[in-house]
């Protein structure tokens, strides 16, 4: 085992392997805030990935969240909001040319986008233990990954309608995989998931219980890591099969036509009011991500639906360099900052949104797809595509 290195709330180190070989561990190490992602983490996860990318004796990372209650809840939108409040939400216009000058919001959310895709296409297995809560830039994180673990305490969800956001990190690319409107329902409700549905809606691929997690590591550590990727796939299936029985009751999957049905309207409008109107059904999940959206903000319910019917044949490139444009307009143009103000920094529970459901002008939708940049100066031109990531998309609008 190397000596652990730091990085603001982020613990790394390298574990010996019985072949001579060796595992990069990371924890995100900030159990009081749920382990939310900082900029600094984020760029220090990112410095390691290059570097273990290089190092040949790395066969795998390791990926998990420090304490018990969560993998990571999502990105560190405290400090986002004080940012927004400062005046560092917009696009400086020549930031392609001095990079010093690009406000916080714009590179916060350029190097998250970037860290994602940098995970989805990784040279090496990349084990995400997604034990607990795991929400927003922690899906980010974990949706990248090779080979992703829930456990029978995992809780998903994508809940950034309730503060002014709408799901990123690669979500306008994901949800779309999704089966049925499945991805749809839940990108605009942030209805919750359980490691069942997680494993249904191909955001997970194992279920292995959190007290095996120990157990986990040390068999790849004496796995035989000429093969990477059968190795991971190997000891994870092993312990995969011994819990199949702890895998919770599906939400998802026996409400599918349901998602379908609601989801299925003439225009965004009548879509959003089906499916708030759905908050008096006898049914609790659905009431409960219903009622959620008709807390939440009316123009972030727009801007999902809109975003989601745009992105269903981009890659997973384009969608991150959508999702940058329209991240700095919900901070500089949208609700962000109050949605945040009332649910983590007052705590009041009563976001005053700039619009009513059934009221939101397509002015201010429109203008919230407006690039701040030009092609040449987007911060993640560089971005390259996969073929895996221009694959059909299930059928959302």
């Amino acid at each position: 085992m190397s000596d652990p290195v730091r990085f603001d709330s982020l613990h790394l180190e390298t574990l010996a392997t019985a072949d001579g070989h060796r595992i990069g561990r990371v924890t995100l190490d900030a159990p009081r805030s749920l382990n939310a992602l900082t900029l600094e983490m984020i760029d220090g996860l990112q410095s390691r990935l290059d570097a273990w990318a290089a190092e040949p004796s790395i066969v795998a990372v390791w990926l998990e969240g420090a304490g018990d209650k969560a993998f990571c809840a999502g990105g560190d939108v405290v400090t986002l909001h004080r940012a927004i409040v400062d005046g560092q939400a917009g696009h400086v216009p020549d930031a392609a040319e001095h990079r010093n000058d690009e406000s916080f919001v714009a590179r916060y959310f350029s190097h998250e986008y970037r860290l994602d895709h940098i995970l989805h296409g990784y040279p090496k297995p990349v084990i995400a233990w997604g034990d607990g809560i795991v929400m927003g830039g922690g899906i980010g994180l974990m949706a990248g990954a090779s080979h992703r673990v829930v456990t029978p305490r995992s809780m998903l969800a994508m809940p950034e309608i309730t503060i002014g956001l709408y799901p990123d990190v690669g979500a306008s690319w994901f949800l779309n995989r999704m089966p049925g409107r499945s991805g749809l329902f839940l990108g605009l409700t942030g209805a919750r998931l359980n490691a069942s549905d997680a494993l249904f809606v191909g955001l997970a691929d194992r279920l292995i219980d959190d007290t095996r997690r120990e157990a986990v590591i040390d068999d790849l550590r004496q796995a035989d890591w000429r093969e990477p990727a059968l190795a991971v796939g190997r000891v994870l299936r092993q312990h995969a099969a011994a819990n199949r029985e702890q895998a919770p009751p599906p939400e998802v999957q026996p409400r599918l036509d349901t998602l379908d049905s609601l989801t299925d309207a003439d225009n965004d409008a009548t879509l959003i009011r089906r499916v708030i109107d759905a908050g008096s059904d006898d049914d609790p999940w659905i009431a409960w991500a219903a009622k959620n959206l008709a807390a939440g903000s009316p123009l972030s319910a727009r801007l999902i639906l809109r975003q989601l019917s745009r992105c269903r044949r981009l890659s997973l490139a384009e969608v991150l360099r959508q999702e940058l444009n329209l991240s700095l307009a919900c901070a500089a143009r949208g609700d962000l900052a109050e949605g945040v103000r009332a649910l983590l920094i007052d705590k009041d529970r009563n976001p005053r949104w700039q619009h009513m459901h059934g009221e939101v002008p397509d002015a201010d939708i429109q203008a919230c797809f407006v690039s701040p940049w030009d092609c040449d100066g987007h911060p993640l031109r560089d971005l390259v595509d996969r073929p895996a990531d221009k694959e059909p998309t299930h059928a959302t609008g």
